[in-house]
C-alpha cells in the first residue's frame, strides 16, 4: 500500500468512526452490555484459532530475534484470554455512566445547573506488543459509547486480526454498528502518521508502549494525547514494616513478571531495618537470578552476606540506575533514611506511575500517600494491582502518568467528558 494508499485509508477509517460514534452515543446500556457479553462468549469458544492467530506472531517475533519480554508480552495464553473475557463481563455487570448528571444545584435565577457525562466521540489507540489490548480497548470502547480506530504493533498482527474479527461479529449481534471498533490492517508506519493528524475525525489518541513510541506520538500529534511515558516503581520498605509482608510484597512487585510497567524497578529499605531486611530479599532475588544494583550501602550489606547468597548478582549502581525501567530481572536497591528521603527519592527518580510503602506506621502511610505524586500510590500492597481490571474498572485503555483528565487505570469514565447542562422554566439574564 502505497503513502496515498495510506492515507486514504486512514481517512475512510476516520469518516466511518466518526459516523459510528454518533450510534454509539445514542445507544442504551443493554444494547452495550448485549455486545460485551456476545465478545465474552466468543473469546471464550475461539481458542483454537486465537491460539493459531498468536503462535504465527510468536514464531515470526523470535525469528526477527525480539526480546524475550517482548515475546512474552506477545503471548495470548488461555489465562490472559479468559482475563480479558471476565473483563467484558465485568464490565458489562456496571452501572452505564453514559447520561449521568451530577452536581446539579439550584442559582439565585431560578435556573439548575450540573454536568452530564458524555462519550468523547473517536479515541485512536496506538499499542505494541500484547495483542490482550485490542480486547480491552474494543470492550471500554463498546462500554463509554465511544467509537474507536486501533492500530496494533505489526508483531501482533495475525492475532489482533482475529481479536478485531470476535468484536465486530459481537457489534452486529448487539445491533451495534460494526465500524465502531475498527482495526488498522495495514502494518505500514505511515498509517500512524495520519492516525494522530486527524482532529476532524479523532478526538484523543491514546498511546500505550516503549518510550520511543510516547514521545514520538506526543510530539507529532495534532489531537490530544492520553500518555505515560515509563513504569519506573518503586516499593519503600519503613522501618515499621512487618518483615515477612514485605518480602511477599517485594518479591512479587518485582518477581512476579518482569515485563509489566507496573513491575517494580525500585526497592527503597529504611536504615534501621535494612541489615535484616536486605539479606532475606537478597536470597530471593539470588534464587530467582535478579541481578540487584545497589547503593553502597547496600551493596555493603549483602556482599557481607555472599557466602549466603552464592549466586547472587550484586552490582554497583550508577546515578542512571534510579531512573531506569528494566522491564527485566534486574533492580536497583538503596539504603534510606527514613519516609523523608524515600518519598523525595521517589519523586525525583520515579516515573510518577506506581509506588507503595509496607509501614505499620499509620502517619507515614498517611504521607507517603499524600506526598508521592504518582498516578497510583499503595500501601502494603504489590504495585503489581496497579491495573484496571484489579482496580474494578473491568479493563483499562492503559495507564495514564499526566495530570489533566485521566490519571491512573484509564477506564470508562477516563475515555468520557462532562458537559454542562442547564434546566430552566422560562428564565432570562436580566
Amino acid at each position: 500500500m502505497n503513502t496515498l494508499n495510506v492515507s486514504e485509508y486512514v481517512q475512510t477509517l476516520g469518516l466511518q468512526a466518526k459516523l459510528a460514534s454518533a450510534l454509539m452515543a445514542r445507544a442504551d446500556a443493554a444494547t452495550k452490555n448485549k455486545a460485551l457479553k456476545a465478545l465474552a462468549r466468543r473469546l471464550r469458544a475461539a481458542g483454537e484459532p486465537l491460539a493459531e492467530a498468536n503462535a504465527k506472531d510468536l514464531a515470526r517475533a523470535e525469528g526477527a530475534g525480539l526480546s524475550a519480554p517482548m515475546v512474552d508480552r506477545l503471548k495470548l495464553t488461555p489465562k490472559i484470554i479468559e482475563t480479558v473475557a471476565q473483563g467484558c463481563e465485568q464490565l458489562a455487570a456496571m452501572s452505564d455512566v453514559i447520561g449521568e448528571v451530577i452536581g446539579m444545584k439550584q442559582q439565585p435565577s431560578g435556573i439548575r445547573v450540573g454536568q452530564m457525562r458524555v462519550p468523547i466521540g473517536v479515541f485512536g489507540m496506538i499499542y505494541e506488543s500484547r495483542p490482550n489490548v485490542t480486547i480491552e480497548a474494543a470492550s471500554l470502547a463498546i462500554k463509554s459509547g465511544n467509537a474507536a480506530i486501533l492500530r496494533g504493533g505489526s508483531e501482533a498482527i495475525e492475532s489482533n486480526k482475529a481479536l478485531a474479527l470476535l468484536v465486530a461479529e459481537s457489534l452486529e449481534e448487539a445491533g451495534l454498528p460494526v465500524d465502531a471498533v475498527q482495526l488498522v490492517g495495514t502494518t505500514d508506519r505511515e498509517a500512524v502518521g495520519q492516525l494522530i493528524a486527524m482532529p476532524q475525525f479523532v478526538d484523543v489518541i491514546i498511546p500505550r508502549g516503549g518510550k520511543g513510541l510516547i514521545e514520538r506520538i506526543s510530539r507529532d500529534a495534532r489531537v490530544p494525547v492520553i500518555k505515560h511515558l515509563d513504569g519506573n516503581c518503586h516499593v519503600y520498605v519503613d522501618h515499621t514494616a512487618e518483615p515477612d509482608m514485605a518480602l511477599r510484597i517485594v518479591d512479587n512487585a518485582k518477581t512476579q513478571k518482569y515485563s509489566p510497567c507496573n513491575a517494580a524497578e525500585g526497592l527503597l529499605v529504611a536504615d534501621t531495618v535494612a541489615e535484616a531486611f536486605l539479606p532475606e530479599i537478597g536470597a530471593v532475588f539470588a534464587a530467582k537470578g535478579v541481578e540487584m544494583r545497589c547503593d553502597p550501602a547496600a551493596a555493603r550489606i549483602l556482599r557481607a552476606d555472599a557466602a549466603h547468597l552464592p549466586n547472587a548478582r550484586i552490582v554497583d549502581a550508577v546515578e542512571s540506575d534510579w531512573s531506569e525501567e528494566y522491564l527485566a530481572a534486574v533492580i536497583s536497591i538503596k539504603v534510606v533514611a527514613g519516609v523523608d528521603e524515600a518519598i523525595a527519592h521517589i519523586n525525583r527518580y520515579s516515573s510518577h506511575h506506581t509506588d507503595a510503602i509496607v509501614t505499620r506506621d499509620h502517619m507515614n502511610a498517611q504521607r507517603f500517600l499524600r506526598e508521592v505524586d504518582s498516578a497510583s500510590v499503595m500501601v502494603n500492597a504489590s504495585t503489581r494491582f496497579a491495573d484496571g481490571f484489579e482496580f474494578g474498572l473491568g479493563a483499562e485503555i492503559g495507564i495514564s502518568t499526566d495530570k489533566f483528565h485521566a490519571r491512573g487505570p484509564v477506564g470508562i469514565e477516563g475515555l468520557t467528558s462532562l458537559k454542562y447542562v442547564v434546566l430552566g422554566q422560562g428564565e432570562v439574564r436580566g
